[in-house]
């Protein structure tokens, strides 16, 4: 297997392999390819980590969050109870109807702008609990460049 510049897979097995034993062999090894296909696009595939190297960048994120969670939640007049910073598969961050804030690990991974990107959207939750125009417009009150950080966020694969 191999991923061309373009960023399409590439599979050249035996002869006697069947599309099936292909299919479950690229199957076997979907997270490869798809650091490999990001990589080729220019994306940027964040490392396996482990239980240790996590809690390390958790201890890490800790003040910083806690310092841009203090400094935009004034700035947006809002507030929010509880904070948890967990190893998300999918997710940079989440709002929780009660006002409860869950970030990702890997936040302490990405350029600083980035996350306060996340943290201006999650904050923008306690206001707006959709993504709906007047959600966007809090977050562009905030960060006028906000759709610029987003796409840059994009770029970024989780593991």
């Amino acid at each position: 297997m191999s991923i061309a510049p373009d960023g399409h897979l590439v599979f050249r097995g035996p002869e006697a392999m069947s599309t099936e034993a292909a299919e479950a062999f690229a199957r076997e090894h979907a997270r490869w390819i798809l650091n490999h296909r990001e990589r080729a696009r220019g994306g940027n595939v964040l490392p396996e980590m482990s239980a240790d190297e996590l809690r390390g960048l958790a201890n890490r994120l800790i003040p910083v969050l806690t310092d841009r969670l203090r400094y935009y939640a004034g700035r947006m007049g809002v507030t929010y109870r509880r904070v948890t910073i967990r190893n998300q598969k999918t997710r940079w961050g989440s709002c929780s109807s009660a006002g409860n804030l869950n970030f990702n690990v890997r936040l302490a991974q990405v350029d600083p702008d980035l996350l306060d990107y996340v943290v201006v959207h999650e904050l923008a939750h306690r206001r707006e609990m959709n993504h709906s125009p007047a959600f966007w417009d809090i977050v562009e009150s905030v960060l006028p460049d906000y759709r610029e950080r987003r796409e840059r966020l994009s770029r970024y694969v989780l593991p």
